[in-house]
């Protein structure tokens, strides 16, 4: 937990506060697909992000989920930060993109550590700052974009938040992620293929020129 802690946040905290995310912290590895927070949840904690990634995601009066962003390492998640401060429910759903380590904050320290460290409220508000831009995109994203460019701007993130431009993913996860069917997600697929921004496998896809 160290080494993650150090390597992602050294440069951003001072040495004392380090020392007080490690003793306090809890260190959790998570598989690709656990659910960190599920609508409806009371935070009571909230994730630094030592590897892997995370999805941020909203449901409809239905029940589909909409993918609105992605959280990498070295971050954290902006809506963690509402509820937690509010102590509201949480509306979002937060998923693991993939294998991912993180160190829990308790809700108490994380008000404290506003007040206590200049370095903790910059970083609080930047990532804030971060997310609702995203969140503005998101949006952005869904009222102006056509669907075969919301589709490469996905294929785009998620290769980036996976560091890997071989995505290993089916057209039916992809067609949850963005709401829409897997015969539409098929159908433009092959023409994001024709166009040579990606490479079709099985259970696959190659983002060419990443």
């Amino acid at each position: 937990m160290i080494e993650g802690l150090q390597r992602n946040y050294a440069y951003l905290f001072e040495d004392e506060l380090l020392k007080e995310i490690s003793e306090i912290g809890t260190y959790k590895e998570v598989p690709e697909g656990f659910i960190l927070m599920d609508i409806g949840d009371y935070i009571k904690s909230m994730p630094l992000i030592l590897s892997g990634a995370i999805k941020v995601m909203r449901e409809d009066e239905k029940g589909d989920d909409l993918i609105l962003y992605f959280v990498e390492q070295g971050d954290t998640c902006a809506m963690t930060i509402t509820c937690c401060m509010g102590e509201t429910k949480s509306e979002i759903r937060a998923v693991a993109e993939t294998n991912t380590r993180i160190i829990m904050i308790p809700i108490q320290k994380m008000q404290e550590w506003m007040h206590k460290y200049k370095s903790w409220q910059s970083f609080i508000l930047q990532s804030y700052h971060e997310r609702m831009k995203e969140l503005l995109e998101a949006v952005d994203t869904i009222a102006f974009l056509k669907m075969d460019e919301r589709l490469y701007k996905y294929l785009r993130d998620k290769a980036m938040v996976n560091r890997d431009d071989l995505l290993k993913t089916t057209h039916q996860e992809i067609a949850q992620d963005l709401h829409t069917s897997r015969v539409v997600v098929s159908r433009l697929l092959k023409k994001l293929e024709t166009e040579n921004k990606i490479k079709l496998h099985r259970n696959s896809i190659k983002i060419i020129n990443l």
